[in-house]
């Protein structure tokens, strides 16, 4: 199956569910899609089972598109970029500290968390799996999905420091997570034996300090680019440009994209380009960015979906993959309480907003690629089927209850 034809029926398919979901289910909208895809696709296993073939385009469609790849090196940065050229940089300053214990501590005390947890219970039903795995599995589960949680958000009823906080750390924390990912992924290739501490700190400072350097410096020189001009066209094209050129040159300098991609977004969004107060550029080229993550999102999630095809075991790992979203979120739990209590007096989170911020942590398609690109081992199939049933649940279950959670909380409280 050609390029050109895996993105025709992509973008088919996409639409069908989109339209779906619009006329028929009226759900929110990546809750809706997400839905669709997944129940489509498990009918699809289904149906292929008693009549093999007869799902074959859709068979042929998922086995094609290469979910990691694609994710990771493609439609990540437009999307990180998007939701950080649209963030609100003012409520982000005021918020930035929690930002930035919640993105950093909070993304390895939960994967410690996880991992230990996660390795006691697999022992405890039989299903051993080493430690170091279970803390693989948690360093590509901890952080929380700048794009499932953007989409759900938006039309939820989170106080707005909430609701800014959350935003912020899904957007940062993608880097770290990264970095424990590889590094524990290294770990478990090389073994615990042959650990080099400054090899781990070199990479920890090349992905991180390295992704923003980048994202400042194209960041900076898109910005003076489109302030200098009036004519709309060259300001989308300036600022695509952006994002595909940190895309190809954070892949080839080694440097986390996605920190890359929101230092770009924030220092571009943070100043208008408008050259004067009757010029409307930076307002329609954030529509434009908007749009952009909208169709990205859509299309993200029913690649999601589609991927289910690829992994008919999902129901060999039914009991693992359901202890894996209790762990995952008494880790996240944990991950925030912890910070809370030793830096109560600095960090603006309260104790009662920790409940919310565990619910509103949803993870998504990041977690799926970062799980698909994992080298095959006895474990891995463990790890992606564990992977998809904490996404699934995250963005159904988490992100239809989000709003009934917070308003039952807040008239309690109140």
């Amino acid at each position: 199956m050609g390029m050109f034809m895996i993105i025709t029926l992509l973008v088919i398919v996409s639409a069908i569910y989109s339209y779906l979901n619009v006329r028929v289910f009226r759900l929110p909208g990546t809750i809706g899609i997400v839905s669709i895809a997944v129940a489509v696709s498990a009918m699809a296993i289904i149906v292929d089972k008693l009549s093999p073939g007869a799902a074959g385009y859709l068979n042929s469609l998922s086995k094609n598109i290469n979910f990691s790849g694609t994710v990771l090196n493609i439609m990540l940065g437009f999307l990180l970029f998007a939701g950080a050229f649209n963030l609100n940089n003012k409520r982000l300053k005021r918020e930035m500290l929690p930002v930035l214990v919640l993105s950093t501590v909070s993304v390895i005390v939960s994967t410690l968390i996880f991992g230990f947890v996660f390795y006691w219970v697999t022992i405890l039903f039989h299903e051993h799996v080493p430690l170091i795995f279970c803390m693989l599995f948690g360093a590509l589960i901890s952080p929380t999905d700048p794009v499932a949680v953007g989409a759900v958000i938006k039309g939820s009823r989170l106080p707005q420091n909430l609701e800014t906080i959350i935003s912020g750390e899904s957007l940062f924390n993608d880097g770290v997570g990264l970095v424990l990912f590889i590094t524990i992924l290294e770990l478990t290739e090389s073994g615990t034996d042959h650990i080099d501490i400054s090899k781990t700190a070199i990479l920890f400072v090349r992905e991180v300090v390295g992704g923003l350097a980048l994202g400042c410096v194209v960041g900076y020189l898109g910005y003076r680019l489109m302030r200098s001009i009036t004519d709309f066209q060259t300001i989308v094209l300036v600022s695509l440009a952006m994002v595909m050129g940190i895309s190809v040159l954070a892949t080839h300098l080694h440097v986390s994209i996605p920190l890359a991609a929101v230092a770009a977004g924030l220092l571009a969004g943070n100043r208008s380009i408008n050259q004067d107060s009757n010029e409307h550029s930076h307002q329609s080229l954030e529509k434009f960015w908007q749009l952009v993550d909208e169709m990205l999102n859509t299309i993200l999630f029913v690649m999601i979906g589609l991927q289910m095809v690829n992994v008919p075991y999902l129901d060999y790992y039914w009991l693992s993959g359901l202890i894996a979203i209790f762990v995952i979120l008494i880790a996240r739990w944990f991950s925030i309480l912890l910070p809370v209590i030793f830096l109560r007096r600095t960090l603006n989170v309260k104790f009662s907003s920790i409940n919310i911020l565990t619910w509103a942590g949803l993870r998504g398609g990041i977690s799926i690629a970062l799980a698909l690109s994992l080298p095959y081992t006895p474990y891995r199939h463990i790890i992606l089927a564990g992977a998809y049933f904490i996404v699934i649940f995250s963005i159904i279950v988490q992100g239809l209850t989000l709003n009934k959670i917070i308003d039952v909380y807040y008239k309690v409280k109140k």
